[in-house]
């Protein structure tokens, strides 16, 4: 403990509160910290923090007045109403000019919600995303603030010095404005949850068709981990499938196949829906996780629908392994490019000025998608920072020519064998709709006319001209008028 005031404050010591104060203390920061339960602090004082600048303080007030001017006060507590509680305790000790950093997994619409009222009030505002686990709070995780611009030279120094490094360059960079930061966190999360389901429909096949044993599947993941797979995800992946129980057996195989969600999966994929993107891979993920749940339905099920097996025409193994492989890496270029269509289709509707090439580069390290893959996403937006579709970067154009092969027969061996492959199979169906210049929509909009007059546009005439048809010849003039939502 010292008597020299803290450059920065932090309230909340669960385990990503506790581990992002021990990373700024080793980075010569001066932390003061502050949890509503005192016995939270007292212990966390004389266990991790003992012996360092790390100063605990049991009523916010002590908290507060031990913070350097302008204070810096980061918030680590769940999202919602307990964040706007401890900001209403806060606001009455803070002077104009402090700064507050919400870092938990806040909606983006809430931070934008206290941005507003925050600058309203005379206090800078930071809502940021810190991805990375309990490892990455304590070593570097990557870090995505966002809110008031005027706030960032204030806490760039400390944020960056904290986040992971990837080729000497910080995992942390300013991202926009109000809820910036916690939206391009969420998309990240939902991002997230389509490569687990990727991964997850990847073992489906190559377990109940390729017959392979977890061990097996686990060495056949830690050599794709050394190729253009080569992420995080995966790597942890091939070290689950070694975990062995107390009985010799592969403790994946003990687990209870529900799979649980904290909500920003699904925040991902309503947001799509309002913004009207095709956020096809990841609400699909989202679903899965959903039917996943509904386990003893799913059992009583199984004992009346008939179905195939799972076992499909006899496996050439290695044609199966290298398929799969090539549709891992071809489902994951359509999970990232509806990712990145969700952050450019946000900027456009919220008025924010998102860099996408820094998006990429600061999810290289420290967070749960980092992959070798984000190099090349980085390096698509250098070349051409107003991209459309990362479907449509030169590099990706001939990846997925090369893939594709492998995705299709992946997708159909699962479709034969009765192994359902959601995720992989939505993105496949979402790159065959994007690269067709012309798709069944006109039979739907003609529907549409026909039951309620809510016209169309024509081929052969400019965009914009509306027309209706009387279909049955009773009909009249009316025309509903038309809409998009």
């Amino acid at each position: 403990m010292t008597d020299r005031q803290a450059d920065i404050g932090l309230v909340g010591l669960a385990v990503m509160g506790q581990n992002l104060v021990l990373n700024m203390n080793d980075h010569g920061y001066t932390v003061a910290v502050y949890n509503r339960t005192a016995s939270v602090t007292q212990e966390f004082m004389a266990g991790p923090a003992a012996g360092t600048r790390i100063s605990g303080h049991t009523d916010l007030a002590s908290f507060v007045a031990a913070l350097k001017r302008p204070r810096k006060v980061m918030l680590m507590v769940k999202a919602g109403a307990a964040v706007d509680a401890v900001i209403a305790e806060l606001l009455p000790l803070l002077e104009p000019g402090d700064v507050i950093i919400d870092g938990g997994n806040s909606n983006h619409t809430d931070s934008t919600r206290r941005a507003r009222a925050l600058r309203e009030a005379g206090f800078l505002y930071v809502g940021t995303g810190v991805s990375g686990g309990e490892e990455g709070a304590r070593f570097g995780p990557s870090i995505m603030p966002g809110g008031h611009v005027e706030a960032w030279p204030l806490v760039k120094g400390i944020l960056q010095a904290i986040s992971a490094k990837v080729d000497g360059a910080p995992c942390c960079e300013w991202m926009g404005e109000d809820g910036a930061g916690h939206f391009v966190k969420m998309v990240h999360n939902g991002i997230e949850y389509g490569d687990m389901q990727l991964i997850a429909e990847a073992y489906h096949l190559l377990s109940d068709v390729g017959g392979l044993e977890a061990s097996a599947i686990g060495d056949l993941f830690g050599r794709w981990n050394e190729g253009v797979l080569d992420s995080y995800l995966i790597d942890i992946t091939a070290q689950i499938f070694k975990h062995v129980d107390d009985d010799g057996r592969p403790l994946v195989e003990k687990i209870l196949d529900s799979a649980g969600q904290k909500g920003t999966g699904k925040w991902t994929a309503t947001d799509a829906l309002s913004l009207g993107v095709p956020l096809t891979l990841i609400s699909e993920a989202v679903f899965a996780r959903y039917l996943s749940a509904l386990k003893d339905e799913r059992v009583a099920a199984a004992a009346v629908l008939a179905g195939p097996s799972g076992q499909g025409p006899a496996a050439d193994l290695d044609g199966l392994e290298a398929d799969l492989e090539q549709a891992l890496y071809a489902a994951k270029i359509a999970s990232y490019a509806q990712g990145f269509m969700l952050l450019r289709s946000a900027a456009a509707e919220f008025g924010w000025h998102l860099d996408y090439r820094a998006v990429a580069r600061i999810w290289r390290g420290g967070c749960i998608i980092r992959s070798r893959f984000l190099n090349d996403i980085a390096a698509a937006y250098a070349t051409a920072p107003d991209l459309s579709n990362l479907l449509v970067a030169p590099f990706f154009v001939r990846a997925l020519e090369r893939a594709q092969g492998g995705w299709r027969r992946s997708v159909a061996r699962a479709v034969v064998a009765g192994v359902p492959m959601p995720a992989m199979g939505a993105a496949l169906a979402f790159f065959d709709g994007y690269r067709r210049a012309r798709l069944p929509a006109n039979l739907i909009q003609a529907q549409r006319d026909f039951f309620g007059a809510h016209t169309y546009e024509r081929v052969d005439r400019p965009r914009g001209e509306h027309f209706h048809t009387d279909w049955t010849g009773h009909g009249g003039k009316t025309t509903s008028g038309t809409y998009d939502a």
